[in-house]
């Protein structure tokens, strides 16, 4: 059973949230369960998360905010272990150094902020900048998959599969632009000659793609 200083505290950190976002981040509580929140953190474009979408959660006990919360990442992405407890100085790995007073917000501050780093902890995997860049891309169809991340964050799934249209879009595309360029065949030599090489440069950007894709999967 929640205690009702754990729900006054979240419903205040609720409000606060909405009115004052956290930059990259936005966060539900389960309908459910005001102890479990989940978030999204959006790669920020500076950084080897460009693109990827991560899906996580917060625990909270029943004794917030005096005590910690634990931390999860759901979705692969080349610096937290998935679906383990984060060894954080703002989760409940570090009761000695957690503060009553940190918020739903000061908490994932913090994690965007040690995700962004190197720094090995408990949790922590290493990865290179093309591995993340791979994650970065494949979250966005792995979320998907994810019941809670569908049901909390309706806006985020819409743009996931718009996105996931479009790559199909431009992958499909391919064999078109080799039948138009066949079809020069017939025309006088400079026209053709104009089609055809327009017609390679829309492919080869084409295949680009499409190996960068397979690449990334």
């Amino acid at each position: 059973m929640t205690s009702r200083t754990a729900v006054s505290r979240l419903k205040q950190d609720y409000i606060k949230i909405k009115k004052d976002p956290v930059p990259y981040i936005v966060a539900e509580p389960l309908p459910s369960n005001l102890l479990e929140w989940h978030y999204i953190v959006t790669g920020p474009d500076d950084s080897p998360y460009k693109g990827g979408m991560y899906h996580g959660k917060l625990v909270f006990p029943r004794e917030f905010p005096f005590k910690p919360p634990s931390i999860y990442m759901i979705t692969p992405n080349g610096r937290f272990e998935t679906n383990k407890r984060l060894c954080l100085s703002i989760s409940d790995y570090h009761p000695d150094t957690w503060n009553p007073s940190w918020s739903v917000s000061t908490i994932l501050t913090g994690l965007l902020s040690f995700m962004l780093e190197t720094t090995p902890t408990l949790g922590s995997i290493e990865s290179g900048e093309r591995e993340k860049r791979k994650f970065a891309f494949n979250s966005i169809e792995h979320n998907l998959k994810n019941k809670n991340f569908c049901d909390l964050f309706p806006e985020l799934k819409l743009k996931s599969e718009t996105e996931v249209e479009r790559r199909k879009t431009v992958v499909t595309q391919a064999p078109v632009v080799v039948q138009a360029a066949d079809t020069t065949q017939t025309l006088p030599p400079l026209v053709s000659l104009g089609l055809n090489l327009g017609g390679i440069v829309a492919f080869s950007l084409i295949v680009h793609y499409v190996i960068q894709s397979l690449e990334m999967e």
